[in-house]
This record gives C-alpha cells, structure tokens and sequence, in this order.
C-alpha cells in the first residue's frame, strides 16, 4: 500500500504540536503564578504562599525540560517535514523563530538564578523581582511563536517573485492583521489554565484528606486566579470571533456551519449534518452569531457560500470550537460557585462534590486549549499558507515519513513517562506539609487545619 506523505506530514505534526503545546502551556503560564504567589507571600508574611511558589517552581523546571526537547522537535520538523514551506516563508518567520529561541534562554537564565537563590536575600523582594524576566520570557517566547501561526492565517509584509517571497518586511510579517487577537487569546489562555491545573491538583490533595492551611491558601488563590483569567480569555474569544468574521469568514462559517450569507444570523452548538448540510438536534441561540460577528444582532455574516467548496475548511471543526467555547464557561462557573460558597458560613467549600468539579477543570482547560488550536488548524485548510499554499504542495514527499513518525512516538512516549514519574518522586518524597515544618517550624506548629 502505498504511503500518503502528505497525510503522515500532517499527523506527525499534530502529535507534535499536541504534545508540545501542554509544556509551552505551562512555561507560559506557570511564572505568572509562582511569582503572584511569593509576592502575596512577602507582602502578607505569610509563608504558606512562599511555599506554594517554591513548589511549584521544582515542577515548573521538570516541565521546561521536557519543553526543550519538544520544542526543538518542532523546529526540526519544520525543515524535514515541511522543507517546501519553509523554502518559499523560511526567510520571513526566521527573525521571530529565532526571537522565539532568545527568549526561552532569556526565561532559562533568570529561572536557574530564581532557583538557587531562595533565602540568600534579607530584602525578600529582591528574589521576587528575579520572577519578573521568567514571566517576560516565557511570554515572549509565546509571542513569538504566535506571529509565525498568525502569518500563516493572514500573510503579510512580502512581495512575491518567481514563487517564493520577496522584498520581506519582517516586522510587518510579524504584526500581520491576525497577531494581535492570536497573541491575547494564547496567553490568557496559558493564564487561565495552568490556574485551573493547579488548582485540580490543589483539590485532589484536599480529597486525599490533607484539609492543612497550605492547601486551602493554594486553593482559594488558584481559583481566584482562574475566575480572573476566564474573564479575560472570554473577552480574548470575543475578539478573536470578530477578526474572523473580517479577515477569514469561511473560518468562523464551518465553527457554526453557517452556510448562506445572511442577517440576524444563529449561533448554533453541537449536533450533526445531514446529507444536504442541514443542522439536526443542535442547540440554536437566535442571532448570537451576528452579535459574536459584528457585535449587532442584525449584522449580516458571510457564510461559506461565498467560499469555493475545495477552500472550505473541514465542517467537525464545528466541534472543536464548540467543546472549546463550553470548557470555556465551564471553568469560570465552577470557580465562581467555589468563590461564593467560601463566602457563606453555613457552607462548606470543602465538600466532595465542589472539590471533584474543580478536579474535573483541569484536564478539562488543557483539553479545551488541544481543542482551540485543533480549530486553528485545521479552520485555515486546505492552506499551509492561506492563499497562498496548500498544505500538500508544503508537505515532504519522503518515504521515511512513516518512520520518523514512530520514532517521535517513542520520544514522546518516554518524554511522557519520565516527566509524570519524576513530578511523582519529586512531590511524593517531600510532602507539603513536612517542608514546611522544616522551613517554617514554629507557623506549622501553631497552624494544622
């Protein structure tokens, strides 16, 4: 049988990307809460929170490892797996793929000073401020990387010559239309949840009975942070909804299989397609879609109609978007209802139910980050380039793609494995609560529930 290239490009690719992205995640997002944490910390005297941030900081590391090796995957593939991509748009996404590198030493710099220079300041701010590049780094780093996927949506900056690009801007490739709403909606996104999976994990520990003050502190703060942060990732969704429907309307048409161009137009959710691409069993919210669109019940929305039928992107891209929007609201209900219940005395915040809920947000916000860039994805094809190359005339035409794909496999099979049983060794033989003896005796002494 003869190989698809093309397709073994494609799902190589997409196991990378989908491996990688629960690491780069979590370098984004991880700094922002260790530092939110030690400055409470220091502010409040508080040793609890200088606790949190310590811990989090080990797990932190562990995940920058394993990102290292993914990430370099990644640009590895770039060339072997996409060599035609990279021939005619190499010259315009190198400057912020090398950005990108400079970055991520920028955030590995000051996270090796960060981490070896806990207690060896009598100013405790002075180690905070350490805090600030890692989360300048790792933000950039996202940044970064987000121009070169939002070019690849909306290219900018070049002309085109002999079919490859030329006379290349790159400060204009790199704020093409797309970048602006991409990189807010990523790094709310990264925000919002990796304080969702901390504060699962949190809730996983309080269910194994370790109801300690530690865990409480890191429970409340976390789902604050959460609340937050799905407030303004909504706001990033917003946006982002309405840069579709100006800049890629077939993108936004197949979320919402939206087909004929019209005015007061429906938000649909889930359901299925018949024969004749009619909505059956879906949940139908009238004239939302427009309001998302344009911000006006009664605005007119493109819809694929108006998009040649071999340019339309695949239609369960509908489900994506769908599974992405309900986890989005799902986070923020689950960590309001924590936020009120902790607020009436007669309720207990603490219960199994609440606490199997926020668990539950965990895994549910990386799913829900796997599921937006799946739409990412897979909204922009048939294009590698949107207008201007597909993804089969990108793609290698080696034999020896199958292989490599089982090769990364196994990578990130072992990757995988050794990343969760070296978190389990590390936070397994030093509980929270002995550390804290040691480091702080005389508050865990006084302080036990």
């Amino acid at each position: 049988m003869e190989l698809d290239t093309v397709l073994m490009s494609r799902l190589l690719t997409a196991m990378t990307l989908g491996f990688h992205i629960i690491f780069a995640t979590l370098g984004v997002g991880v700094p922002l809460m260790i530092s939110i944490a030690e400055l409470i910390g220091i502010k409040k005297k508080d040793p609890y929170y200088r606790l949190l941030a310590r811990r989090w900081t080990r797990g932190f590391v562990i995940s920058v490892a394993v990102g290292v090796v993914t990430g370099t995957a990644i640009g590895l593939q770039l060339s072997l797996v996409w060599p035609n991509f990279m021939q005619v748009a190499g010259n315009v996404i190198s400057l912020p793929l090398f950005m990108e590198v400079f970055a991520f030493f920028f955030e590995a710099i000051f996270l090796g000073i960060y981490l070896y220079t806990w207690d060896r300041f009598k100013n405790q701010y002075i180690h905070w401020l350490f805090s600030l590049p890692i989360i300048i780094g790792g933000g950039f780093s996202a940044v970064f990387i987000t121009t070169v996927n939002a070019f690849m949506n909306t290219p900018d900056g070049f002309t085109v010559e002999n079919g490859t690009f030329a006379a290349v801007n790159p400060i204009t490739a790199m704020l093409n239309p797309a970048t602006p709403t991409k990189v807010f909606h990523v790094l709310s996104s990264a925000y919002l949840t990796c304080a969702a999976i901390l504060a699962a994990i949190t809730a996983f520990m309080i269910l194994k009975k370790k109801t300690t003050a530690y865990y409480k502190k890191a429970l409340k703060l976390t789902l604050t942070l959460t609340f937050i942060f799905a407030v303004i990732t909504a706001i990033a969704g917003d946006s982002s909804a309405k840069f579709l429907a100006a800049h890629q309307p077939e993108k936004l048409a197949a979320a919402e299989w939206h087909f004929e161009t019209e005015e007061g137009a429906d938000l649909l959710l889930f359901g299925w397609l018949n024969d004749a691409h009619e909505a059956i069993g879906e949940i139908r919210i009238p004239k939302f879609l427009s309001f998302l669109a344009h911000g006006d019940f009664n605005a007119e929305v493109a819809g694929l109609e108006e998009t040649p039928d071999e340019y339309w992107p695949p239609l369960w891209v509908h489900y994506m978007f769908d599974l992405m929007v309900t986890i989005g609201f799902f986070l923020p209900a689950v960590a309001l209802l924590y936020l009120i219940l902790s607020k009436l005395k007669k309720r207990d915040e603490h219960n199994k139910g609440m606490l199997s809920l926020i668990v539950l947000s965990g895994p549910l916000a990386m799913l829900a980050i796997e599921f937006g860039w799946i739409y990412a994805e897979e909204g922009r094809q048939p294009w590698i380039i949107r207008g201007y190359m597909t993804v089969e005339e990108a793609a290698t035409s080696s034999p020896h793609i199958g292989l490599m794909f089982f090769l990364f496999l196994a990578l990130y099979v072992v990757l995988g494995t050794l990343c969760i049983v070296t978190l389990r060794k590390v936070f397994r033989d030093n509980p929270a609560e002995e550390e804290l003896e040691k480091l702080y005796p005389s508050v865990e002494k006084g302080d036990k529930s």
